[in-house]
């Protein structure tokens, strides 16, 4: 080859990559593709890379025209691969990254990007196995190192969070702490919403405790957030109080925070003193979440005419527009009080479709009131909603046939009773979660599998008895009974 023509080629190299690198939609790539493909340069990775790269992760790209190009090369490298990995994880189909991740395996080219981007994807798409299974993987290939990516943790248990498994994701965070990986912010931020959504109040004050010793931590707003939802939600409002006026920033998620704590715990005057003193103190205008909070107190603390008024006034006095969570908390409310017929009246009312939410609330209210023609109504709409889950409604018949029965309405219930048996609806089993010593444990309805099956029996036994014989004797016999018909 002469030094000219090495010229010439070198020349067209450098103006080729160039008018990819300035590509701005894909009317302009495609012209530049054809160009690569006369030229040969599609056959080098680092050039088809570009328009690969605009292709997938650009707003004026197309994802679809990636993936074809992607087809047409022999050997791709990890950045490609990656590149794919990343667009379709962020995509509205995630569940394709596992595609393009497979061959990464395969022919040994997969790094630690390659098992961020994918564990994103499960995330997003919900693939809690398939995430595992990658999080396995990658453990055992990073475990000879000693160390892993800490946003391969954080990916996985913000994907059993979503999917709310937070006892998993405290399993992911106890396995992260084994590798001696240290936190940051946002890795404190997803434990304590495992925590929070578990109930898990011991490991929460671990966390705590370890924020309190980093330099950074507790001036952080998120975190200082989550340890307040943490504690709202495992039942320590005072700590939650405590940690919320310590917090040197805060924004209108720490004030929803407090204020959903004070809703939940009844301290209905707390929650609206809130509200006033977000605007006075840290000049904060309240959002939606934060009067979602102050409605849910006073649902609870059955303020009928302040729930209404709030309704009626969020957009007046605070540029809110009601959305579906507040006309289904005011609905609630009406029907904690007895207003069937005035809640009825605001779900006609509602400027949007009222969802599932809007519907169980009214018949939960005709379960306690004994309106059986409201019930009827609810759930005709329940059903319809519903139709493509049948888990949903399980419980929208059972409640049915008892509002049946207790209206004397014998035959109707039995009916019900008997369409659930031949449409194989199975009542989904009420679960409860207890934090002992640290450990998070879980009572399914109907467990016969449980390791401590025999003494949960005798315990029950005990307190449903309210024996005043001898505790001990009596808990002796009946356990050696339950363990020898159990074994």
């Amino acid at each position: 080859m002469s030094q000219a023509t090495a010229s010439i080629q070198s020349w067209n190299w450098k103006r080729f990559i160039s008018l990819a690198q300035r590509c701005a939609n894909m009317r302009q790539l495609k012209p530049i593709h054809a160009l690569f493909i006369t030229t040969g340069l599609h056959l080098n990775n680092y050039a088809i890379s570009k328009l690969i790269a605009f292709c997938a992760l650009s707003d004026s790209g197309d994802l679809r025209h990636a993936s074809l190009m992607f087809n047409q090369i022999q050997t791709p490298n990890s950045f490609i691969y990656n590149t794919l990995i990343r667009a379709y994880s962020r995509s509205s189909q995630p569940h394709l990254a596992l595609r393009y991740f497979q061959p990464t395996v395969k022919d040994k080219v997969a790094d630690n990007l390659t098992f961020s981007f994918v564990l994103l994807a499960c995330v997003n798409g919900g693939l809690v196995l398939e995430g595992t299974q990658v999080h396995c993987y990658g453990g055992c290939k990073e475990s000879v190192r000693g160390h892993r990516d800490l946003f391969q943790w954080n990916a996985l248990m913000d994907g059993y969070i979503r999917c709310s498994l937070a006892s998993e994701a405290l399993g992911v965070f106890r396995d992260m702490l084994k590798f001696g990986v240290e936190l940051d912010e946002c890795c404190a931020v997803t434990a304590l919403t495992a925590c929070a959504q578990s109930g898990a109040l011991w490991w929460g004050k671990w966390i705590h405790e370890y924020i309190e010793k980093r330099e950074g931590f507790e001036s952080d707003v998120f975190v200082g957030t989550a340890l307040v939802d943490m504690y709202t939600k495992c039942g320590c409002l005072d700590m939650a109080v405590e940690v919320f006026e310590k917090m040197p920033t805060r924004n209108a998620f720490s004030w929803a925070a407090i204020i959903g704590g004070f809703a939940v715990h009844g301290q209905v005057m707390e929650a609206i003193r809130c509200l006033e003193r977000m605007q006075a103190d840290d000049g904060l205008k309240p959002d939606g979440v934060v009067l979602l909070g102050v409605l849910t107190a006073c649902t609870h603390a059955g303020l009928q005419k302040e729930g209404q008024l709030l309704l009626h006034n969020m957009e007046s006095q605070y540029g809110i527009l009601p959305k579906h969570e507040h006309y289904s908390c005011v609905v609630d409310l009406l029907c904690r009080a007895g207003k069937l017929r005035e809640a009825y009246q605001l779900i006609r009312r509602m400027p949007m479709k009222p969802l599932a939410s809007v519907w169980g609330a009214l018949l939960s209210g005709c379960r306690i009131r004994n309106y059986v023609d409201l019930a009827e109504l609810a759930v005709k709409e329940l059903v319809l909603l519903e139709n493509e889950d049948k888990r949903g409604q399980d419980g929208v018949y059972v409640q049915l046939s008892n509002i049946y029965l207790a209206a004397q309405r014998t035959e109707d219930a039995v009916l019900i009773r008997k369409m659930i048996g031949d449409k194989g609806i199975r009542k989904t089993p009420g679960c409860s979660t207890v934090e002992v010593d640290g450990r998070v444990n879980e009572f399914v309805s109907g467990d016969i599998v449980h390791s401590c099956q025999a003494k949960i029996c005798v315990m029950l036994y005990l307190l449903s008895s309210n024996s005043i014989h001898d505790p001990c004797a009596e808990y002796a016999e009946t356990y050696e009974y339950l363990l020898h018909n159990n074994s």
